[in-house]
């Protein structure tokens, strides 16, 4: 029998327990589970419509037995609608049937049985159920990590926010700011996506076979078919699309994937700063006894999460990529390439959640270290020459950038003494030489400290 040591992907082998939660809806039991929701409910509303006399309205008990169906849906359930696939050869067919066979002992149910999946082609039912599955995913798994890591960001914001550090641009000393700040740009970048992904629409169809009612039509015409569906989606939560070939065409799909690769990359972008303020040894890292950083070198204390969770990040952005470039691509009314595809949604969903944990995971582990901090700003004091140059424009000094860039570029010698022997000899206002004299590369943070705040 196979172990999880024998699993081809790691989502179900070595990191199948940080991804449990996702499980219950983009698993193909999810899946599965969902179809069984959507006809149920497709069934009552039918009964609920007066105009289709041949469905009674469900009383109470009808409608909570079939409920019940939704409710205590179990693997030996999903496992018996998958051996009736391996005879239909056909997945959405199997759920019917499996239905009709379940439902048949009912009495209150049994004398409506061929109205499940009545007028549905199989891409109503999927695509109602991708939308809810997704949708749930997004709200109970998906917004709650990205909640977690946006506040524990923020957190950073604040306590770091009067901690001056040289920045680096082209990776050379730049004006300094602070660290705080540093976190509170990653904060305000990820709240706004995080916004978009929670205000996000969840489209859905239900129009059958090429998205015209063609059979819904003809076998009850008297019936305001365009209402009845929107009046369906929406009980579901949803948004109804009107305007589809057989299939809602997934551009609300693309959307979603788009602003979750959006937050991956912002993430990746993170990760990889932490990982070099680590190296510079602005950060210490929690130890925890014994774990090995090297298999060689007993010192290494390695930065592996955030290493980890920018891999994980960039598997996440080759799914979802994938899937939002192709999912609106369908040939004429429909062709059946974006069905394997949609099958995929939960390994992006997966590694996005790895990576997450792994962020999370590291920045707890994260210890700021003041003191090489303040070393790394003590010897560079040459950022000092983009204020002073600034000040002596504002009073005229010839040339002051020219100056500053013949005094600093290149000099490995800037230092305290050499700049306030500079300072000195300006022909500027005295208290414009104090001012400058008091600069020093740890104050020289503009609004870097209220800004963190703001976060």
């Amino acid at each position: 029998m196979a172990t999880p040591l024998l699993n081809i992907s790691p989502l179900d082998g070595r990191y199948a327990k940080q991804i449990d939660s996702l499980r219950n809806h983009l698993s193909e039991f999810g899946l599965i589970k969902t179809r069984v929701e959507v006809e149920i409910h497709w069934l009552i509303s039918l009964g609920n419509n007066p105009k289709i006399k041949e469905v009674k309205k469900f009383n109470a008990s009808a409608q909570k037995k079939l409920l019940s169906v939704i409710d205590k849906f179990s693997e030996k359930d999903a496992t018996e609608i998958k051996q009736i696939e391996s005879v239909t050869n056909h997945d959405v067919k199997a759920v019917e049937y499996w239905l009709k066979k379940t439902l048949k002992k009912q009495r209150d149910v049994a004398p409506y049985l061929e109205f499940i999946h009545f007028a549905c082609t199989s891409e109503d039912i999927n695509n109602l159920s991708y939308a809810l599955m997704t949708k749930r995913a997004v709200s109970e798994n998906t917004l709650l990590g990205l909640n977690e890591i946006y506040v524990k960001i923020q957190s950073y914001a604040k306590q770091y926010a009067t901690i001056a550090i040289l920045a680096r641009t082209h990776g050379q000393s730049a004006s300094p700011t602070t660290m705080g700040k540093e976190f509170a740009n990653v904060a305000a970048r990820l709240k706004r996506q995080i916004n978009q992904l929670a205000k996000q629409e969840y489209l859905g169809k239900i129009n059958g076979a090429v998205g015209n009612f063609n059979a819904h039509v003809v076998a009850y015409p008297e019936v305001n078919w365009e209402q009845h569906s929107k009046d369906f989606i929406k009980s579901l939560g949803l948004t109804y699309n009107p305007m589809t070939t057989q299939i809602e065409p997934h551009d609300f799909l693309s959307e979603i994937f788009n602003v979750i690769a959006r937050i991956n990359t912002i993430l990746i972008d993170f990760n990889r700063d932490l990982w070099g303020y680590i190296s510079l040894g602005y950060f210490k890292q929690k130890l925890k006894k014994n774990e090995v950083g090297s298999s060689t070198m007993p010192h290494k204390v390695n930065p592996i999460d955030f290493e980890n969770s920018e891999g994980n990040l960039g598997l996440s952005n080759s799914i979802l990529n994938h899937l939002s470039e192709k999912l609106p691509i369908s040939r004429w009314q429909r062709d059946l390439s974006d069905s394997t595809v949609l099958r995929n949604i939960g390994v992006g969903f997966g590694y996005h959640g790895l990576a997450i944990n792994s962020c999370l995971k590291g920045l707890n582990k994260l210890e700021i270290n003041k003191q090489v901090i303040d070393d790394d700003l003590n010897h560079a004091w040459e950022v000092l020459a983009e204020p002073i140059q600034t000040v002596m424009r504002r009073y005229g000094v010839p040339e002051p950038y020219e100056k500053l860039k013949a005094l600093t570029r290149g000099n490995q010698h800037i230092n305290e003494e050499v700049l306030h022997s500079f300072i000195q000899n300006l022909d500027i206002p005295q208290k414009a030489k104090k001012d400058l004299i008091n600069l020093r590369p740890e104050n020289y943070i503009g609004l870097a400290n209220k800004l963190a705040k703001k976060s």
